[in-house]
């Protein structure tokens, strides 16, 4: 297949391009390459990809319209991995506009891409943190998640409210995958992982939130991308059993479909800054603060309808995570 990925040099975008190379796909990678968080990194990522037969990359920002439609034109893609966003629940409570732009202009172009160019498959990131104040664990995209509590899950909600309106109208196939705590070589630096280990080894005490009392679906990347790959080959179809009586959140009379991809196992925080004092071998400086706004205390996917659909079911213990994680840091920061 010929697969457009925006996003291409974030996190999740880098591997699943990678990924999607391996197995033979041609893939065009967009990205605008912004300072959100470390643009080097980016860039480190995005040059691995551009020594790969197969990929081209396009610098873009998805708020363009006249950039994103020449793009769709141009790149005769037939499905998409809409990965692209800007991400973190604490910088959208000072920073609210650059959210809007991003992930309400942004994906509504791409979804008029989509549109005007009858696309296969459009499979795109939503997030855990739409399940907001919701406290029914675990997780279910059968569940209502209209209780926010943060302007990014906002966003992502609206991202899904959006998709399945263009999948009603227009027929389009649409994939929706609410990820949950992503993490793993050329992760975030905004991420928790990536701040305790760089913290930790530079002998610099660690901010702990809650006081310790949190709990997080890790999911390593690698089996996101897989699930990732999984739904890009499953194209959804309009569920004939889906009632507007007692409607189904996650299915729709239109080809629309939501999954969680969480790692099905929430762990402790405490319990993640124990794998990684044990990978690299020393003990952690904490400083203990009460919960940050936006935040949750817990997540737990459920992901039956995703092992059910497309047999995918994630692998990877915490504590190997923590160790290919914490392998990766030291290699590319030459520690």
């Amino acid at each position: 297949m010929r697969v457009l990925v925006t996003g291409a040099a974030g996190f999740i975008g880098f591997h699943t391009c990678k990924a999607l190379l391996e197995r033979g796909d041609q893939v065009v990678g967009l990205d605008n390459l912004n300072d959100y968080y470390d643009v080097n990194l980016k860039q480190a990522r995005l040059d691995i990809l551009l020594q790969t037969s197969g990929f081209s990359f396009k610098h873009i920002n998805l708020a363009d319209r006249d950039a994103v439609e020449k793009t769709f034109s141009e790149c005769r893609c037939s499905r998409v991995v809409h990965l692209a966003a800007q991400a973190g629940v604490r910088y959208s409570i000072d920073n609210p506009h650059a959210y809007a732009e991003s992930n309400l202009t942004g994906f509504l172009h791409v979804l008029e891409g989509a549109r005007q160019h009858r696309l296969e498959h459009l499979v795109f990131a939503s997030s855990s943190s739409v399940y907001g104040a919701n406290s029914l664990m675990p997780f279910s995209v059968n569940q209502n998640v209209d209780h926010p509590l943060s302007f990014y899950a906002a966003t992502k909600k609206a991202n899904e409210l959006m998709a399945h309106s263009y999948a009603h109208l227009y027929r389009i196939p649409v994939t929706g995958l609410r990820f949950f705590t992503v993490y793993g070589p050329w992760g975030r630096p905004d991420m928790a992982l990536f701040k305790f280990v760089k913290a930790i080894l530079a002998d610099q005490p660690i901010e702990v939130y809650n006081n310790g009392d949190h709990a997080r679906d890790f999911t390593y990347i690698d089996d996101i991308v897989e699930g990732v790959l999984r739904t890009l080959d499953h194209l959804p179809t309009p569920n004939p059993d889906w009632s507007s009586a007692a409607p189904d959140p996650a299915t729709s009379s239109a080809p629309y479909r939501l999954y969680n991809i969480g790692n099905n196992k929430p762990e402790q925080l405490m319990d993640l800054i124990a794998c990684i004092e044990d990978a690299i071998g020393r003990k952690a400086t904490k400083i203990m603060l009460p919960m940050q706004p936006g935040d949750v205390q817990a997540t737990y996917a459920n992901i039956d309808s995703l092992v059910k659909d497309v047999g995918f079911t994630p692998r990877t213990p915490l504590k190997e995570g923590v160790g290919k994680f914490v392998e990766w840091y030291r290699d590319f920061y030459e520690i």
